[in-house]
């Protein structure tokens, strides 16, 4: 199998975080940006590294209206691994968060399930997008979850539409993993330990460099990790033994959603 990761969304904070990682591991890296403006940006990523490859496309997320768009650029770039972390993260045009956060994503999202080469799609979303409560999860916490999700209701509307169908592609085939990264408030701090999987809380911070961390641990496991969510905190558990012990267990946060519900009967 090839190790090759198409990263949507290049010139965003966890991108630029994860792009070094994946370099340094070895992979082949195709980032789609969207100006040629952030072109010198996304290469000085690669200064010092010498074992991965990168290649930098830019294309308009924005403007892909149809899975059979995305299909063209997966068909392209040829990746067996997706990342997602593109988005209008629910500010200024309204339709433009709808047009990237939701029917963008989905395009690839579908697109990519319906690839037979490509073997994993992780998509970064945050830890409240859910439309029922966590059976884990006290009252508290859930009342946390409504009012974050109040607060973020375009980008809530958009984000659970991509999760959930996540979950809806990732039932299609055994050997494709659809995981939603789902961290708290994005800070700056370096990655720390974590709590990762089912968290006891909605509310906290989760460092952008965590989430680069923990999701190219999940790359490095495909083939092991499975479809599903996992909701990601800044904790106590070390980092490589959380994403082991997901992956090991089959965590998945996606319960007591109703979609992953229906999926089972």
């Amino acid at each position: 199998m090839t190790r090759h990761v198409l990263i949507l969304g290049g010139h965003g904070k966890v991108s630029q975080l994860i792009t070094p990682i994946l370099l340094r591991n070895s992979w082949t890296v195709t980032s789609v940006i969207r100006s040629a403006d952030q072109v010198p940006t996304i290469e000085k990523l690669s200064a010092g590294v010498s074992a991965g490859k990168l290649n930098v496309l830019v294309r308009s997320i924005e403007d892909v209206k149809e899975q059979a768009q995305a299909q063209a650029v997966l068909d392209e770039i040829k990746p067996d691994t997706v990342f997602w972390s593109a988005g209008a993260g629910g500010k200024g045009n309204p339709e433009r968060t709808f047009a990237i956060d939701r029917d963008a994503a989905v395009h690839f999202i579908r697109a990519a399930a319906a690839t037979p080469s490509i073997h994993q799609f992780i998509l970064v979303s945050y830890l409240a997008s859910r439309r029922q409560r966590a059976p884990w999860w006290d009252d508290k916490t859930w009342a946390d979850a409504e009012k974050m999700n109040t607060m973020l209701a375009r980008y809530f509307a958009a984000k659970v539409v991509a999760d959930e169908e996540l979950i809806r592609q990732g039932a299609r085939r055994d050997d494709f993993a659809a995981i939603s990264v789902r961290p708290g408030v994005l800070t700056d701090e370096p990655a720390g330990k974590v709590e990762l999987g089912k968290t006891v809380g909605v509310s906290g911070d989760t460092s952008r460099a965590t989430v680069a961390e923990v999701s190219a641990a999940l790359m490095e496991r495909v083939g092991e990790a499975k479809t599903g969510w996992l909701d990601l905190l800044d904790g106590t558990e070390d980092l490589e033994g959380a994403v082991e012990r997901v992956v090991r267990e089959g965590v998945n946060a996606a319960e007591g959603d109703e979609v992953f519900e229906n999926l089972k009967k």
